[in-house]
């Protein structure tokens, strides 16, 4: 598939295993074209976010312009990042990581999201996997973005499921929901990929040993690492993970919609 038939997205996430998963599903995928990653506070610090995501893009030999977001909540209080999920680094406390060259672009998350969609008016598509600081300020900035993007995809929120920070919250909605409320009500083409969707879906660890071993690569091992370590979690939290280890891909399934 050429270029031009490609699907242009702004990847705005807070890297996060399930956030790496979905990064290096879109850098595979032929139809997709990551034209920026845009980072947020959430799984882990929004500092945090871009080292991750610099690292992640450059252990493929990925060029991507990549930038720092909102760091705290628009309005209530911040909490911790649950690194008892995603581990302290965010990617399962990897022991070691190679030496990199990529640098953050020096806009903020927001304004890269305004400059990419005024260039480009009416091609990209936002695909939002965290907290939705960084596209509320977009949208500040630039009252006429809805009708510069193509569309938004957001994992988030919940309609029947149960929440997974509270009985009926989740945890990208619930870590700024003043933020979500403008993204939500603007008048943009938006989908919700939620719990609904997201916890009908297993991802076993087992396939991401089968990638590590066929294509052995940093990139490979460094996600399977990742995942080990974020099955762990839901393996003790899920009895049905327990004897085939596995988790929620739920930043993935943003793209497996994109794409399907």
């Amino acid at each position: 598939m050429n270029r031009q038939a490609r699907r242009k997205v702004i990847y705005d996430t807070d890297p996060g295993v399930d956030d790496a998963m979905a990064l290096y599903f879109a850098l595979a995928h032929p139809g997709i074209d990551i034209l920026g990653i845009t980072t947020t506070f959430g799984n882990v610090s929004v500092e945090q976010a871009a080292t991750n995501a610099l690292y992640l893009t450059a252990i493929a030999n990925q060029k991507i312009p990549v930038t720092k977001g909102v760091k705290s909540p628009w309005v209530k209080p911040g909490e911790a990042p649950p690194d008892f999920i995603h581990g302290a680094d965010g990617l399962g406390n990897l022991s070691t990581r190679v030496a990199t060259t990529n640098v953050a672009d020096p806009r903020s998350s927001a304004q890269l999201i305004v400059d990419m969609a005024r260039a480009q008016p009416g091609e990209i598509t936002l695909v939002a996997v965290g907290p939705l600081g960084n596209l509320a300020l977009a949208l500040r900035l630039e009252p006429e973005l809805p009708k510069l993007v193509r569309e938004v995809i957001i994992m988030g929120g919940t309609v029947n499921e149960p929440g997974n920070v509270s009985p009926v919250a989740e945890a990208n909605i619930w870590n700024d929901p003043h933020a979500a409320d403008l993204v939500f009500t603007a008048d943009w083409k938006l989908t919700m990929v939620g719990l609904d969707v997201t916890h009908s879906v297993v991802t076993h660890l087992e396939l991401f040993k089968k990638i590590a071993d066929h294509q052995k690569h940093i990139a490979t091992d460094t996600l399977h690492h990742a995942v080990a370590f974020y099955s762990n979690f839901y393996s003790g939290l899920h009895p049905h993970l327990a004897a085939k280890p596995g988790c929620f891909a739920h930043d993935l399934l943003a793209f497996i919609y994109l794409t399907n």
